[in-house]
């Protein structure tokens, strides 16, 4: 795992080397065992190592026998001995072992099109001498980040947005449609970023650049589900093999590895299976009361026989870790589970260098409760459109708190008008509210047409299809894989996730909807497939992920906390401070759950502070 940068100058001028410096010392954390940089005529890579695969060899900025091809790669390619064998029978020669060095061959055997035979996760760039043009990749699930920014004179790119920030030229703008689906969604979906200027290439995407400064960016690969009819023995069946040979190729490394415990079924698939492969450590974190899942995952970890490690994180703890965490996400992410996966990963790394988890299992399987609400409406679905619209009018009509009246109103609210993803914080209603200027809000990118790229293309599907498509799409990349990269690399540790496999998603998309949402509850199939590896007190529990007490801190001292250091950080001249006093004092009045609006505008507040108002723009360092 490491951290890749680099900068094209269109007048071909050679990148100074004290910028490349400057673009890599900012992600130390991502490569703290070895550091390369490469320049040529309008061209610098850098790179930052963190050394999992061929720890003698694997240097970068790495090229072909000849110099004419160079790349820095972040990832990992799981089966990279496989096509390494293929290339050296295609008459391509080796000088390492590493994974790196095949996606130079490959880029010589297939071109372009070598992204497709990659399986794993990876952010690459590679500059072609013979044809002056970068071409850049991420990989098929945005495991692995990918950051651009593309003005008249140059390109550059890195695996972190403040390496690009360490540029001259480069502005501390915020970027207003991004606040507005931000406030949406909680996180800021591809391509866009918080920041004016700066993108993210999206999960599956290539992009190519030439020294006449034209940017082609273009798809790959399309996580789209196919659902067919088959015996769902076979399925079983083949969930349980393909599970199985996935964490067999995430274990290839050099280094130490381990896997995260929580008290569900996604994390101790993952753990059970590689305990049937090899002795290992896992690692869990909790908190104070009655969510503490700490107990839970000890007691997984003796029934599939683990070292198990385990921290219990106080509520000083969880707010005092807000600063650094807020710096190494780069944008906003207001998630709460980032900041415990931040304590679990730093737990992690004082016994191992790589560790396995379960992240991507809802996504493929069917796993969010929200999956099962077509069944829940199924009642009100035959109805005709007419019929429907006239309901619709007349539940809008009963008073708030009616009993039925939610259930009649998302009845009668087609798919693409109720569901955005597995987080809605503010509603444009509520934005209104919360924004200090009718301006800002203007300015917001619609979130619905986000979604209907989305939409558009599953018309043929069944509702549940829909919603995991939407929510590879969006929620998978914008928070799950975003606050994992970011969380276990902030302190050097390399994170992978057995279930994002694309040999198991050209499994997982042919599941029928039934099988995934099935007798009152999710993930149906896979609970059958690990039924006789997991425990079965795992087996059906509900998913809880890291359950924060965010609703409870809130209504303590935590919630002045919270109010004035939004107030303390510049960002509330963004907000209308009455209407969020407002929400805190609802709160603690028990006249709604309010935490995570209030947490989304908090978490905003101090990524403003970082990297917005303090130190004359400039991010404050939290190494």
């Amino acid at each position: 795992m490491c951290g890749i940068t680099g900068i094209l100058h269109f007048d071909r001028r050679m990148p100074e080397e004290a910028d490349l410096l400057s673009m890599m010392n900012r992600i130390v954390h991502r490569g703290p065992d070895d550091a390369g940089i490469w320049r040529d005529a309008g061209v610098g890579l850098g790179f930052r190592r963190l050394s999992i695969i061929d720890l003698q060899e694997g240097h970068q900025p790495l090229s072909n026998e000849d110099g004419s091809i160079w790349v820095v790669f972040n990832g990992e390619i799981y089966n990279y001995k496989q096509l390494r064998a293929d290339l050296e029978a295609a008459g391509h020669r080796f000088r390492t072992r590493s994974d790196t060095e095949v996606i130079v061959h490959m880029y010589e055997q297939y071109g372009e099109d070598c992204v497709r035979h990659f399986r794993g996760m990876f952010g690459f760039a590679l500059w072609d001498r013979r044809n002056g043009t970068l071409f850049g990749a991420r990989d098929h699930f945005g495991i692995k980040p990918f950051y651009y920014f593309h003005e008249p004179d140059r390109f550059a790119f890195a695996s972190e947005i403040k390496s690009l920030l360490a540029l001259d030229g480069v502005k501390r703008r915020i970027d207003f449609g991004s606040l507005g689906s931000y406030l949406t969604f909680q996180y800021v979906p591809e391509p866009d970023t918080m920041f004016e200027g700066i993108r993210k290439l999206p999960p599956a995407h290539t992009i190519k650049v030439d020294l006449d400064g034209r940017v082609e960016i273009r798809r790959y690969w399309d996580p789209m589900f196919e659902p067919e009819d088959r015996p769902f023995s076979d399925i079983v069946e083949d969930i349980r093999a393909r599970l199985k040979d996935s964490v067999v190729h995430h274990l290839v490394s050099d280094v130490r590895r381990g896997c995260f415990l929580s008290s569900g079924i996604d994390s101790t698939s993952i753990a059970a299976l590689m305990r049937s492969i090899e002795p290992i450590k896992t690692f869990s974190v909790g908190f104070d009361g009655p969510n503490n899942e700490t107990r839970i995952a000890a007691e997984t970890a003796r029934a599939i026989g683990t070292e198990h490690y385990a921290k219990v994180i106080t509520e000083r703890e969880f707010f005092d870790t807000l600063p650094k965490a807020v710096w190494h996400q780069d944008e906003p992410v207001a998630d709460p589970s980032a900041i415990a996966l931040y304590h679990v990963a730093g737990l992690a790394r004082e016994h191992v260098t790589v560790v396995l988890s379960g992240e991507g299992a809802d996504e493929l399987f069917g796993g969010y409760r929200i999956y099962r609400e077509p069944l829940a409406l199924k009642p009100l679905s035959w109805l005709p459109g007419p019929l429907r619209s006239v309901l619709h009018r007349l539940a809008s009509l009963l008073p708030a708190g009616v009993p039925g009246r939610n259930y009649l109103l998302r009845a009668t609210t087609p798919l693409e008008r109720r569901f955005l993803g597995n987080a809605r914080i503010f509603s444009e209603d509520a934005k209104a509210e919360l924004l200090a200027n009718a301006d800002l809000l203007r300015l917001g990118r619609n979130p619905w047409r986000i979604a209907d790229q989305y939409y558009a293309k599953t018309r043929h599907l069944d509702p549940v299809s829909r919603m995991q498509y939407i929510d590879m799409n969006l929620w998978l990349p914008g928070d799950i894989l975003m606050k994992a990269d970011k969380m276990t690399m902030a302190h050097s540790l390399e994170l992978r996730v057995p279930f994002l496999d694309k040999e198991l998603f050209e499994l997982a998309r042919r599941i029928p909807a039934s099988y995934r949402v099935a007798n009152g509850t999710t993930k149906y199939a896979l609970r059958k497939a690990m039924e006789g590896i997991v425990p079965d007190f795992i087996l059906n529990r509900p998913k809880l992920g890291f359950p924060v007490p965010i609703r409870d801190w809130v209504k303590g001292e935590a919630g002045s906390r919270i109010l004035e250091e939004i107030r303390g950080s510049g960002a509330d001249e963004y907000f209308r401070m009455p209407y969020v006093e407002q929400m805190l004092n609802k709160h603690r009045n028990g006249q709604g759950d309010y935490s995570r609006p209030l947490w989304t505008v908090y978490i905003f507040s101090l990524w403003h502070q970082t990297y917005v108002a303090e130190s004359g723009g400039k991010a404050v360092q939290h190494q």
